[in-house]
């Protein structure tokens, strides 16, 4: 894992350095207000995408959905709690470990 993108919350607080600690070397964030956020596209770089269900509209997580679709990354839909995003770190590092 080296690089993420978040989309959705205003800030993100320490989950940013709680997210370098597992190993994300660089993390982007997009707070998704803004209604032409919708026309941005995923850089190329980005290994993987979390989504803030909670802070984003639909709208947005719809757009996102289809274009890591298009690119083929994943992408995890999180509340903006640690343990929402922890939750999904480990079941990645499990999925990681039975391939």
């Amino acid at each position: 894992m080296s690089s993420l993108l978040v989309v959705g919350a205003d800030h993100l607080g320490n989950i940013t350095d709680k997210l370098m600690n597992f190993g994300f070397k660089e993390i982007i964030h997009l707070d998704g207000r803004k209604v032409n956020m919708v026309k941005r596209e995923i850089p190329e770089h980005i290994d993987m995408i979390f989504v803030m269900t909670d802070y984003i509209n639909h709208n947005l997580a719809k757009v996102i959905k289809q274009k890591a679709k298009n690119q083929e990354k994943p992408i995890y839909f999180v509340k903006r709690s640690w343990s929402s995003i922890h939750q999904v770190i480990q079941r990645m590092e499990t999925e990681k470990k039975a391939n």
